[in-house]
């Protein structure tokens, strides 16, 4: 079979990338073909055929593909072979409206109804949990098939090599086995993405470094729609990841983590480290700029603050936070990471070779 990626518009990452790993460990059997942004070809291993983003040989290989596996939109023009498959991972547990669901400030012209063009190519549609399901087919308005088997890339988040992995990824960073490593995910905003201008990041770095001291290091990693909107950052204490090739082994070389109404809060929770919900503007972003599918405050399996000095209150008491939490922390993981057994590969491998 001839297979054709797309990752995050071009990235070697996420769901693709562990059903692409699976599938070359069965052998050299089928052809494989990933769709790159040629600002993270360096995340590609070598060997690795690639094709740019939208280009003539891009179109190629998405009409000659007997399954396209994505994990977003795959925003190029193109007419799907007949037969094909077209597996959409999507990349994430809906916590912000998606698609339909979104405020209508958020979906400015004729976005939508280009992306519906994609929608209507998608053959199998995946849940991570059963939560999901109804809001992603509502969202999408898709009459497919819509399979509930957990996320292939959260399978390294349980496997018997994860805690090789961490080392090796630390060691990658330059993060001391004392230090602790505290991953922030902040999500897109609407309002900022389709504005003119540099993003600036809302955490303090500069307090967040003299707070905490040397032992602890900031890894900021922006949404892959906002990388290219802020200068990376540099300075003592902290490590910009935003480019790094794939966040779920930064989940591993995390030892804490910092979010707001990212889907990443979903995935982490697989680990059982704690999180802190820097959820500042959260009346605006739930009521005017995107919309929630749930209250979050009563249900963030860790505190919700507005500032950044409540941030570092909570990262200067993580045993407290691991306490307080406890509870709610295994009500979250047991609503939507159920599905999480370090099995989801095999299953969307096997769905991908029949067929369905």
């Amino acid at each position: 079979m001839r297979f054709v990626y797309n990752s995050f518009a071009g990235r070697f990452s996420d769901s693709p990338r562990a059903v692409y790993e699976r599938l070359l460990d069965q052998g050299p059997e089928h052809e494989h073909v990933w769709l790159a942004d040629p600002d993270h070809l360096h995340g590609f291993p070598e060997g690795t055929t690639t094709v740019e983003v939208g280009s003539p040989a891009s179109i190629a290989a998405l009409e000659s593909a007997d399954a396209l596996v994505a994990n977003t939109h795959t925003e190029v023009e193109w007419t799907k072979a007949p037969g094909a498959l077209y597996l959409q991972t999507w990349h994430g547990t809906p916590l912000k409206r998606i698609h339909h669901d979104v405020l209508p400030t958020s979906a400015p012209g004729d976005r939508l109804a280009r992306l519906d063009l994609d929608v209507a190519r998608w053959d199998v549609l995946l849940s991570p949990n059963r939560v999901s399901t109804e809001r992603l087919r509502g969202a999408f308005r898709f009459g497919g098939e819509v399979v509930e088997t957990g996320y292939p890339r959260n399978d390294l988040l349980l496997s018997p090599g994860r805690e090789a992995r961490r080392a090796q990824v630390r060691e990658a960073l330059g993060i001391a086995e004392h230090t602790t490593a505290v991953l922030y995910t902040p999500t897109w905003r609407d309002d900022a993405y389709y504005a003119e201008g540099e993003i600036q990041l809302a955490l303090d770095v500069e307090a967040f470094t003299e707070r905490l001291g040397a032992d602890v290091v900031l890894l900021p990693r922006l949404h892959y729609m906002m990388t290219s909107r802020m200068a990376p950052l540099q300075g003592p204490g902290v490590r910009d990841v935003s480019y790094y090739p794939d966040v779920r082994e930064l989940y591993l070389a995390a030892d804490v983590m910092i979010t707001d109404y990212s889907s990443t809060m979903f995935d982490f929770a697989v680990t059982g480290k704690p999180m802190v919900f820097y959820a500042y503007d959260l009346d605006a972003y739930r009521d005017s700029v995107r919309g929630l599918y749930f209250d979050l405050v009563p249900e963030a399996p860790g505190p919700v603050v507005e500032t950044s000095g409540d941030v570092l209150d909570a990262l200067s008491d993580l045993d407290g936070v691991r306490a307080r939490y406890a509870d709610r922390y295994a009500a979250f993981q047991a609503r939507y990471c159920d599905l999480e057994d370090g099995h989801a590969t095999d299953r969307v491998v096997d769905l991908l070779l029949r067929g369905r």
